[in-house]
């Protein structure tokens, strides 16, 4: 009887969740915002549900984050983020350094606390969280690069920032020098990326050979070779949550049967696991603590938001020009700072010096609760204006579709829609103009709210949405050719345009 119960329950929240995802997508409130009030709900300002065992939020946090990991680099298209990974890297590594220093210093001046409480504060507030970035990005128009940066960031830092939360939450009961720090996060990064890297490749050589009797069974076994190699990175005292990432984005750019079941799939348990994480870290909050930390949450946030995020773009950026990798424009290191989202991360990561008993962990905790969701609400719904202010966004870029009813994947081909936005100088040229390689083409036009099937003299105007359909190798070929006349029209190959960006 009990277990029917449970059941009925879980499955009205889970509905009930799905539901608000929907108001909240047309409402435009975030939709963690929405699942973690359903938590608070539940709980003791509500339902009465007891839950406070920081330890066992902590291990659901992580079995949680790794699956919302497993979907970002399943989903993620390493062709549109390749040439952003060595700059994201920088800005997942150094630039976390950096916003743990720049965080922990004024708080401490600030707040009075002491020098540990105040790096745990600092690398718990240092992570932009995937879900969050993986959600936004993806409907908002971005050149190439700004989002390649954001997304691969969102991807990488978790992993280094879960290390120091770990090592300084250990460091609050030892006194290890900054030598051994340094040398545990290095090795344990490089026994993650190791794991990753030997169990990608394997899995995907693996699942290309043996042929599976039933369509389904892909996904899981998708699924079930990322939690391995999270596992195993664990096991091997490395990181599991970079060994599950570099996993899931080797097997998702892998030319592997049923590939698009299987994004569904991930996309599903991902969506999941959000809900699950969420409700759970609602009913561990205690809202009747929560005023106590508005004031010093909203000191921290703003010096994070303010102060921390640019210097550690900046530094980044700086870094990155060094090494030769180009320099980020101040527009685009404006809305690199912006779009540094915090969601889910922070708030699990408050729960592992809690769970190891650290003094005043639980104030650390009701902080980050607080700056969460302030911080949601003012940065998440001002980034496509945000965008628009600084000259980042690019209304014109491609969107990949999933068409599962079509047997794209069995053509290796992909589904782009293209939007023409206005000032573009696709407006008046002629399809053929374009010059196109000769496996892609222009299916369908939508002009004016009707649809048409062009010619080779059909003249793009500015507002059509049209879908173009080409093979996966000459993909990114094409997407340079449609932003380089975007820009410089149809001479753009005689005035040198490649549309790089």
């Amino acid at each position: 009887m009990a277990l029917d119960v449970w059941l009925l329950a879980g499955a009205v929240i889970v509905i009930a969740a799905i539901v608000s995802v929907r108001v909240a997508h047309r409402s435009g409130l975030p939709s963690l915002l929405v699942f973690l009030a359903f938590g608070l709900i539940l709980g003791e300002a509500g339902f009465g549900i007891p839950f406070a065992d920081p330890g066992v939020a902590k291990d659901i946090g992580f079995l949680a984050l790794a699956i919302i990991l497993a979907e970002g680099g399943l989903t993620t298209n390493w062709s549109h983020v390749r040439r952003s990974v060595p700059l994201a890297i920088i800005l997942a590594t150094v630039g976390v350094a950096v916003s743990i220093l720049a965080v922990a210093i004024p708080v401490q001046l600030l707040l009075g606390v002491d020098t540990i409480t105040a790096l745990i504060l600092g690398a718990v507030l240092a992570p932009t969280d995937a879900a969050a970035v993986f959600s936004v990005l993806r409907r908002l128009p971005l050149p190439p690069r700004l989002s390649g940066i954001l997304e691969a960031e969102s991807g990488f830092n978790d992993a280094p920032t879960v290390l120091a939360v770990v090592l300084l939450s250990n460091a609050a009961h030892e006194s290890p020098t900054i030598g051994s720090f340094l040398l545990e996060t290095g090795s344990e990064l490089a026994i993650g990326a190791a794991v990753g890297l030997a169990v990608g490749p394997a899995g995907a050589y693996a699942l290309r050979r043996i042929a599976l009797p039933v369509s389904g069974l892909y996904p899981i076994a998708v699924l079930a070779l990322t939690l391995a190699s999270y596992a195993g990175g664990a096991l091997l005292h490395g990181s599991g949550f970079l060994a599950i990432y570099l996993t899931a984005l080797i097997l998702g750019n892998s030319k592997l049967p049923h590939r698009a079941t299987t994004r569904g799939f991930a996309e599903g348990t991902a969506w999941l696991a959000q809900i699950g994480l969420f409700v759970m870290l609602g009913l561990l909050a205690s809202p009747k603590e929560m005023p106590a930390a508005i004031v010093p949450a909203l000191i921290a946030g703003t010096i994070m938001v303010v102060f921390a995020r640019p210097l550690a773009v900046l530094a980044s950026s700086a870094l990155g020009c060094l090494v030769r990798l180009g320099w980020v424009s101040w527009r685009e290191q404006a809305f690199l700072s912006w779009a540094g989202l915090r969601g889910a991360i922070p708030i699990v990561l408050a729960t592992i010096p809690w769970a190891a008993g650290v003094e005043g962990s639980k104030d650390i905790f009701n902080q980050v609760f607080v700056i969460v969701i302030v911080f949601t609400l003012l940065q998440r719904p001002t980034l496509p204006l945000a965008a628009r202010l600084l000259g980042v966004s690019a209304p014109g870029e491609a969107h990949e579709l999933e068409v599962e009813s079509a047997p794209l994947e069995e053509l290796n081909a992909d589904l782009l829609q293209v939007t023409v936005p206005h000032g573009s100088r696709l407006h008046g040229v002629e399809i053929f103009e374009l010059r196109l390689p000769r496996d892609a083409q222009i299916t369908l036009i939508v002009r004016d709210g009707r649809s048409f099937v062009p010619t080779d003299t059909t003249r793009i105007r500015a507002g059509d949405q049209f879908l173009l359909i080409t093979t996966a190798a000459i993909r990114e070929q094409v997407e340079h050719r449609l932003r380089a006349v975007s820009r410089a029209g149809k001479l753009a190959g005689w005035y040198g345009e490649r549309g790089m960006e």
